[in-house]
């Protein structure tokens, strides 16, 4: 796999039951890439390698007076050198293509999960570690990788040359060579508090990280509540640990270095005093004492790899356990088994008995607006569901569309056969007809979706700043999330997106919410004509989004406790009234006391039919 293939086709399906077998699965898939890098990385250390050799001919060809000796020692090293130059450079290309490649696996996975759970992703998992795993932990995921195969080439290159002074020189190749695991391995008591510094450090992070995150997200609020210093505050604390953490994990790997630095600097020096004594005596030669202290000394290059692969596997390790926490996630514990099927008909949640007939304008007040936003998610097939079998099997049954449920079929159908738009959709940059350009059943124009969102005001703002010399105002760009517009502007315009689609059903949670009251009448006529024949759901608690709907349902604590339509609930169910005229609990109190009614019974629609305290709140409403 090379950069310029990327993106993968498939990235593949990860092992996630731990971060050790996820990291293995990437280098496993990355085969080719490693065995490459390997070969490099060999004919890299193995020309280093040969370099003490050909200096101890040399020497010894100096001493001797030997000028063809010397002249063969000349080349040898120039040879050597083109060797190095072409092994390093090849190695550091295939070694940045594994790490790049790696990361961009990692990031389709991400990315891939992201699309299947949709919003739900967020309440599973905080936003902030979302953002820490696609940016920094890929990142050292990405360096693990990379890191393997010089790793394995350094390993393969001491092996080689301890084998080779063994078979040199005994007296002192065999020295070396038992010296070289002590040297590699001597870290290895170390390594475990090191890892746990580590980890520590990454988790404080991550949490820092999520911190800045939501607090970003919610500085408008903050400021609005002037809660900025108590969330600074926050984040200087939770920075300050992190900082204390990234010392205390800095110490241990200098402590590493160190030991790394003292035992080879130990071996040279018992090396030498030995050697020189072995040539003092005259049972070896200079040229052979070069050769071997050349090697030693070069064999310390390969030695770091051992620390840099431990450091690597220790800061990788919690990234890829955080990574498999997000793509071990699932969007339904059934596995989708209806191919190619559309499904038509009533859309049912057998969890609630909401049931919003086919080609109706339903729509849903629920008096907790987090229990709406639930729901609304529900219906787009979007349910929560557990990581473990006992959760998923706990889990409540799928949303059905027309009897089938939506986690039998594919995820692509089920999502154009029921759309959901949350109650803060996302506008993206680009012009307006990049922005209506979307997948769609092509019945509904753009021009119909504006007019029935009520777009009017936002097109003639469009138009002032096309770039057009008539004005055109679809060929205006929208900056991110539509920071250009007002509120009520981008949730219209997110409605006529919407509208555009022509989903089978759509599911709207607060579409009017930002809107002044006589552009939300209008709006929701122009829904109500729209989408006549189309099933749609709204959540709602407007009284005028209520009027325009063919049914209305009431959902109190899970449940559907009451249907009908919006002038009937008013009269006939006191906790409809409550939540859609905003009464407190001293106005339902007395309102049902002049009707003589009971706290929490119903009013019948056959009682009183002309009440002064009803039709005060329906004029009110």
């Amino acid at each position: 796999m090379q950069i310029r293939d990327l993106p993968y086709s498939d990235p593949g399906d990860p092992d996630v039951r731990s971060g050790p077998r996820f990291l293995f699965w990437l280098g496993r898939n990355q085969l080719g890439g490693q065995l490459k890098s390997l070969s490099w990385g060999l004919l890299h250390q193995l020309g280093i390698a040969g370099l003490p050799v050909t200096v101890g001919l040399a020497v010894q060809a100096v001493i001797d007076r030997s000028g063809g000796r010397l002249a063969l020692a000349g080349g040898l090293i120039v040879a050597l050198g083109v060797l190095i130059a072409v092994g390093d450079t090849m190695l550091h290309r295939t070694a940045v293509t594994n790490w790049i490649t790696a990361a961009a696996r990692v990031q389709q996975l991400l990315a891939r999960k992201t699309a299947e759970l949709g919003s739900a992703l967020t309440r599973r998992v905080a936003a902030g570690e979302v953002v820490a795993v696609s940016t920094g932990d890929v990142e050292k995921i990405g360096w693990f990788v990379e890191a393997l195969s010089r790793f394995a080439a350094a390993a393969t290159a001491l092996v080689v040359i301890c084998v080779g002074l063994a078979v040199y020189l005994p007296s002192l190749g065999l020295m070396v060579a038992l010296a070289m695991p002590v040297l590699a391995l001597a870290v290895l008591p170390l390594l475990p508090r090191a890892t746990r510094r580590a980890d520590e450090q990454r988790e404080k992070a991550g949490k820092a990280t999520e911190l800045a995150s939501d607090t970003v997200a919610g500085l408008r609020v903050l400021r609005g509540i002037g809660g900025e210093e108590l969330f600074l505050g926050r984040y200087r604390r939770a920075s300050q640990e992190v900082r204390r953490a990234a010392v205390r994990s800095a110490r241990m790997w200098a402590l590493i270095s160190a030991v790394q630095v003292l035992l080879p600097g130990v071996l040279l020096i018992s090396l030498v005093w030995y050697g020189a004594t072995l040539a003092r005596d005259g049972r070896i030669d200079v040229g052979q004492l070069v050769t071997v202290y050349s090697a030693a000394t070069l064999m310390l290059f390969p030695l770091r790899h051992f620390e840099e692969i431990a450091m690597a596997y220790s800061f990788s390790r919690p990234s890829a356990q955080r990574a498999v926490r997000v793509l071990s996630l699932h969007r339904s514990a059934q596995e989708a088994t209806v191919e190619g099927v559309t499904p038509t008909g009533d859309l049912y949640d057998p969890a609630t008995g909401l049931m919003a007939p086919r080609g109706r304008f339903t729509a849903v007040v629920c008096g907790d607006p987090d229990e709406a936003g639930r729901l609304a998610e529900r219906l787009g097939g979007h349910a929560e569901t557990g990581e473990e079998d006992d959760k998923a099997a706990a889990a409540p049954p799928s949303v059905l569309l027309g009897g089938v449920a939506l986690d039998e079929i594919p995820l692509d159908a089920a999502r154009a056969a029921v759309l959901v738009q949350d109650k803060d959709p996302v506008l993206l940059s680009g012009t307006l007809r990049e922005l209506l350009d979307v997948p769609s059943s092509g019945l509904v124009t753009a021009d119909a979706a504006l007019e029935a969102a009520q777009c009017g005001d936002v097109l003639s703002a469009l138009a002032q700043a096309s770039p057009d010399d008539d004005g055109d105002p679809m060929r205006t760009r929208i900056t991110e999330r539509g920071r250009s517009l007002s509120g009520g502007q981008r949730q219209r315009l997110a409605l006529a997106r919407s509208l555009v689609t022509d989903p089978e059903a759509l599911v709207l949670d607060e579409p009017t919410s930002a809107v002044d009251s006589h552009t939300e009448a209008r709006v929701a006529a122009g829904i109500a004509k729209l989408r006549q024949g189309r099933t749609t759901v709204a959540f709602a608690s407007s009284p005028l989004l209520l009027d325009a709907a063919d049914r209305v349902v009431l959902v109190h604590e899970g449940t559907v406790v009451a249907v009908g339509n919006h002038r009937d609930l008013l009269r006939t169910e006191p906790r409809y009234r409550a939540v859609v005229t905003r009464e407190t609990d001293d106005e339902t109190a007395a309102a049902n006391a002049v009707n003589g009614i009971g706290d929490g019974s119903t009013v019948r629609s056959d009682d009183v039919p002309a009440m002064k305290s009803i039709e005060e709140i329906e004029e009110r409403a």
